[in-house]
This record gives C-alpha cells, structure tokens and sequence, in this order.
C-alpha cells in the first residue's frame, strides 16, 4: 500500500508539472506526432508484448495481453533529461512530452479490461469511459476557475506567493479525482496544461518549485518501490521471464516507435531517440500493483514481470538519457538569446558598437 500510494502521487506531481509545458497552443502543433505516437504506436507496442508474454513465459492471452497493457505507458520521469532540455529540438521534446503525459490514462482503460477478462468477469467499459471523461472534465474545469478567480483584485496573490496556486489547484484535483472516482492521471496532464494556457505566469513561476516537489516524490517512490525487488522475490524468474524484459525494451518499443513515426519530419536522429526513449515507470507500477492486489491467476508473475522491466528500464534509460540530450544538442546561432544573462548581455553590447561603427562609418 505505501508503494502505490507514493507511486500515485509521483505519477501525479510529475504528469501535473509536465503538464505546464504542454500549453494548448503546443499541444496543436504536436498533436500529429503525438497523435501517431498514441493511436499507432502504444497499440503495437501493447501486442509486441503480448507475443513474447504469451509464447517465452507461458501466460494465457488475456494475462499477456494485460502485461502489454501494463507496458505500453512510457514514463515523463526517466525521459526528464531530453524533455527539459531547452538546445534539444522543440519538436522531439514535445512529442516525448505530450506521448508519456497522456499515455498513462489512456492505458488504464485496456489495463481495467484485460484485468477483469483474466479474472473471468465482466469488464464495465461504461464506468471507465465515465472515469476518463470525468478525469478531463476535471482536469479543465478547476484550474480554469481558479485561475478565472485570481484574476478579481480580492483573491490575487502577492509575486513572491504565486508559484503556490498550481499547488492549491493541484491539491483540489487530486482530492475531487479520489472522491469521484475520475482518473487522476488524465486530470492531472490536461491541468498543467490548462493552466499552461490560461496563465503562463503562474506556470512560470511554479515551474522550479514543480521540479523540486516531482524529484522529491519521485526519490521516496522509487526507493521504496526498489525494496520490493529482492533477489528471492525475481528468483523464480525463468529465461524467458528475463527474455521478455529485454524484448520490451530493445526491441518492441523501437519497433512500435519507428513504424509509428514514418512519414513524418522528424530527422533519423529523432526518430532513434523517440524510439529508445519508452522507459517504464510509475504508471507500471501503479497498474502493475492493482494486478498484485486482483488475485488473478498468476498475479504474481505479472508483478514480477512487470517490476524486472521497469528494473531495466531504469538502469537502461537513467544511463543513456545525457548523452543522447547532448549528442542532439542543437546551438543558438550567436544572435539569438540563449537565456544566460551575461552571454545576452554581451551579445546586445556587441551588436550596439557594429551598429555604432556602421553609422559613423557612413557618416
């Protein structure tokens, strides 16, 4: 129960701080990437693991099947370093952003589904859709009145107090997700984005506060997440346990990526790294744990599965993220700002006395 809860809550800080980056006028400029990315490449990816579940582990469809839907969310935490570097290219960064924000809740609904198939009962399609639908409503409604609120003389804040309204909007999400039911991850994205778009000030100044209050969540999680991982718990693990983990990584998600993205503009540099960046994270565990907790035949093996990839993950993608960032590192030509002060500063000072000796030169 820790695990999951520290987990929740980590998914939610990081999805709703990434959420900020994702302004709407953003999200139309990348939803046709992003686009193919969620309703091309998550389905592949969520059969390219199926496959191997089924025919190196042993499982039934319906449990195999729910390992690929418990899969196929790729995680904003571990893709940090190229998605909040502003010299890698604006376009890669955002379909990475918006394609692991936004894949979270839309997996929930095929991990619900093959849950109750591999538990032989009826899953309640309607119920999810009301959660998903609720989750966006949501995620749209409060941030826009809070931020319509602030706007009134009576409740605006003072400067040095505004990066702590996306938290009060934050808090009151995830408490109106939890007591109705709506999916918190979906709330939590659209949110970022939604106050993204109303408030780019707020946004602003709550962004390095968002990032502290993300790795801090994202620290207790994954350190208690990673106790559960002990040698006797993966002992039992097969080959082909251990084969599927590397499949999901090096091969499935790649290969989803890249048939996904042909066509488009994307360089064969970005379309490489947006194919190897598809770590597994929080939402796996998360989905991964509501398995444990069914009681399905062979819930354990899905758990163990699912924790080995994420294991893997981690150490595969925490360990290639910088190099990758700096190998597609794109410089300013030297007349543009760069966001350094001095370098600006001195760039302005530079084009000042050209522009000085010009001037005198035609007189």
């Amino acid at each position: 129960p820790l695990v999951s809860s520290l987990a929740d809550i980590a998914l939610f800080t990081v999805l709703f701080t990434d959420g900020q980056r994702a302004s709407l006028p953003a999200l139309r400029e990348s939803w046709r990437l992003s686009g193919r990315a969620l309703g091309l490449g998550m389905p592949l990816a969520m059969a390219g693991v199926a496959v191997p579940a089924h025919f190196l582990v042993g499982l039934d469809w319906p449990t195999a099947l729910l390992v690929g839907a418990i899969l196929s969310p790729t995680d904003p935490v571990f893709a940090s370093a190229i998605v909040g570097r502003p010299d890698v290219p604006l376009r890669l960064r955002r379909l990475l952003n918006v394609e692991s924000g936004l894949n979270d809740g839309l997996a929930l609904p095929f991990v619900l589904i093959f849950l109750a198939t591999a538990a032989h009962e009826r899953s309640h399609l309607g119920i999810v859709a009301i959660e998903l639908v609720a989750g966006l409503a949501l995620g749209i409604v409060i941030p826009a009145l809070v931020t319509l609120a602030w706007r009134t003389r009576l409740l605006t804040a003072e400067p040095r107090l505004q990066a702590l309204g996306p938290v009060a909007i934050a808090v009151l999400l995830y408490a109106a997700c939890h007591l109705t039911g709506a999916n918190p991850y979906l709330a939590a994205f659209a949110a970022g984005s939604t106050l993204a778009t109303l408030d780019r000030v707020a946004a602003e100044r709550f962004e390095p506060f968002g990032d502290l209050v993300s790795e801090i969540t994202k620290f207790a999680a994954l350190l208690v997440f990673g106790a559960l991982i002990t040698p006797e718990r993966l002992a039992h693990l097969t080959v082909g346990g251990w084969a599927l983990a590397v499949v999901a990584i090096v091969l499935v998600r790649p290969a989803s990526m890249v048939l996904s993205l042909v066509g488009t503009p994307l360089s064969r540099r970005e379309r490489a790294t947006a194919a190897w960046f598809g770590p597994k994270g929080f939402a796996s565990v998360v989905y991964g744990l509501l398995a444990l907790q069914s009681g399905i035949p062979g819930a354990e093996m899905v758990f163990d599965l699912v924790a080995v990839t994420i294991a893997l993950s981690i150490v595969l993608h925490s360990s290639t993220d910088v190099p990758v960032a700096r190998a597609l590192r794109v410089e300013p030509p030297d007349n543009l700002p760069t966001g350094t002060p001095e370098r600006d500063n001195a760039s302005a000072s530079g084009q000042e006395r050209d522009k000085s000796s010009g001037e005198r030169g035609h007189d």
